[in-house]
């Protein structure tokens, strides 16, 4: 038996098993906010041991935890070694934006549905990226079948599975870097099954606080207002779009800098000056900008929007996240995975950028060749990832299975 034949036997028959898993994985509320995602590890390393896995696992401690806006968090490695060779990681994050409004299944149900294009399971998280909790579970698996079968494997494979992706990846991946508890030669982040991404944007979030002083509204020359202090700020902050609109990146799949206020709150009561206004900004880094001196750059478009008024202004980084790069190596990942994908799917799956940002730049800045590629569809919108009635296609995910347990084992140097 041939490992193609192997991985496709085990994966097919094992089916049910891994829709089930993600499934429970599902139903595990890890919402970040307000990320309390221990409770979420638990469970997912309860299920990994009943496959027969061992499990590593790793609570962060309180103090980076509570840094990154968090309430708990652990980060969970499973390593497999076959035989001498090198390490491939499997990285995806079990935590997941909150649910939202507009749902028309339970977001925690796991509800399985008909479509045109086969059974789908809906749930928060489903598709990004508890999906592939399951598909790299079940490559490992799979592999591991293949060679009790007395298929030759080489190398190691080890899942990373980690919670704070919604708040940058600080103690996630980058944490179990900085303590040296892995030190992968390869890494395939969580991604979807049509496209195989090798760059990504970088964020900036910055808070902006202005502090004004009250007064009473019928005498509002008596006070200092913060809200239209606030407002020559946003002005001045919304203009700048025009300009960053056609700054254009050469990276296929990333078009332009963006840059949006997405949180503001403030005043007392109608009838008082606002004292203090506070929002938050988004500007998306493209792959060619420096991260600093995009930083620096809108710093000091907001300190002098600010001159002309009387509030005081602070402005506070809440996340500098670094764009990706494509890291040498990462076109050896790229290629196995497209060779695989096409014996698979049978259609050719692109190399591309995409416009958000991801865990993956941990491992990147490490030197480690890293690129994106996991169970879904073929965009973000089609899963309706971070959006209500979150989806994802059980073929996909069948598929994303098979395609990463080769390319896994092709990376590790086992022969076909």
């Amino acid at each position: 038996m041939t490992l193609a034949q192997a991985i496709t036997t085990f994966v097919d028959g094992e089916f049910a098993r891994e829709t089930a898993f993600l499934a429970d994985l599902v139903k595990v509320a890890s919402d970040n906010p307000p990320g309390d995602c221990a409770p979420h590890a638990a469970r997912a390393r309860q299920l990994l041991e009943q496959l027969g896995l061992t499990v590593h696992a790793y609570d962060v401690p309180q103090a980076p935890v509570r840094a990154a806006g968090m309430r708990s968090a652990a980060n969970l490695i499973v390593r497999h070694r076959f035989a001498d060779g090198p390490v491939v990681a499997l990285n995806a994050h079990g935590d997941v934006v909150p649910p939202g409004l507009g749902w028309h299944h339970d977001p925690y149900g796991a509800e399985i549905a008909d479509s045109p294009h086969g059974p789908v399971m809906y749930g928060r998280g489903v598709a990004v990226s508890k999906s592939d909790f399951a598909t790299y579970t079940w490559a490992l698996l799979a592999l591991r079948a293949a060679a009790a079968q007395g298929v030759k494997l080489a190398g190691t494979v080890e899942l990373h599975f980690t919670y704070d992706e919604e708040a940058g990846g600080e103690i996630g991946p980058k944490w179990l870097l900085d303590q040296g508890l892995t030190k992968p030669d390869f890494a395939i982040g969580a991604g979807f099954s049509y496209a195989i991404t090798n760059a990504h944007n970088g964020c900036l979030h910055l808070e902006v606080t202005l502090t004004g002083k009250q007064a009473h509204a019928a005498m509002p020359e008596t006070g200092i207002d913060a809200l239209e202090a606030a407002n020559g700020i946003l002005t001045a902050v919304y203009d700048s779009r025009t300009v960053l609109a056609r700054a254009r990146s050469r990276v296929p799949g990333i078009s332009s800098p963006t840059l949006n206020v997405g949180l503001i709150k403030g005043g007392i009561n109608t009838n008082v000056v606002p004292d203090q206004v506070t929002f938050r900004l988004d500007r998306r880094i493209i792959p060619e900008e420096p991260p600093a001196a995009v930083e620096a750059e809108l710093r000091n478009l907001i300190t002098a929007a600010v001159q002309p008024y009387r509030a005081s202004v602070d402005v506070r980084r809440i996340l500098l996240a670094a764009p990706l790069v494509p890291p040498p190596g990462s076109d050896r990942i790229a290629g196995a995975i497209a060779r695989h994908a096409r014996s698979v799917l049978g259609v050719d799956v692109p190399v591309t950028g995409v416009p958000l940002y991801t865990d993956a730049r941990h491992y990147a800045e490490r030197g480690i060749p890293i690129v994106l590629y996991g169970a879904g569809p073929r965009t973000l919108l089609e899963a309706n990832a971070h959006n209500a009635d979150e989806n994802l296609r059980l073929d996909d995910l069948r598929a994303a299975t098979k395609i990463v347990a080769l390319a896994a084992a092709e990376l590790c140097g086992s022969e076909s």
